[in-house]
């Protein structure tokens, strides 16, 4: 399945239908980020921009985006972003904690983007897991609206470990 996912996502580089797609697939392969209908906006060759979209589904009792909504658009667009980068049949990886710093109230669509560049991933992720069991990974994700405005700055912490160190009981 990761091979497939990972072509669709070389594809949406250039092509919507791939991004339309990828972005169906997210909501599916998460059901729990289904209502939120994330959108893949722009797949780079070590970055992905998400979209979360200013709908009544997504809105607090304020009028703006919820708080929860943002931090999962952070979450989301960091995570989908390394499993791009890493191979998950290698590698599990787990949320491991989540902060965030709120500077604006979001009316209008938020966007997120994280970028992991081949050389930040190697000296982050895979050489320490040649020498440790896990590792603990910091990925900033600073989410804007459509009209630039800094909505807030995201801490999402990321822990991979290689899947034969992995124990299930």
């Amino acid at each position: 399945m990761f091979s497939w996912l990972a072509h669709l996502a070389q594809r949406a580089r250039t092509q919507a239908w791939a991004r339309w797609l990828l972005s169906r697939a997210l909501g599916w392969f998460i059901p729990f980020n289904g209502p939120h209908r994330f959108r893949v906006v722009r797949v780079e060759a070590h970055a992905l921009t998400l979209k979360l979209p200013y709908r009544r589904a997504n809105r607090n009792h304020l009028k703006g985006l919820h708080a929860c909504a943002l931090i999962t658009l952070a979450e989301l667009t960091s995570g989908a972003c390394l499993l791009l980068q890493v191979d998950p049949r290698r590698y599990r990886i787990i949320l491991q904690k989540l902060q965030a710093n709120f500077h604006y109230q979001a009316r209008r669509a938020a966007y997120a983007r994280f970028e992991a560049p081949p050389q930040w991933v190697q000296d982050q992720i895979v050489t320490p897991l040649g020498e440790q069991q896990k590792v603990s990974v910091p990925c900033t994700v600073e989410l804007h609206d459509e009209a630039g405005h800094h909505l807030a700055t995201a801490q999402v912490h990321w822990q991979f470990k290689a899947w034969q160190s992995v124990q299930t009981r």
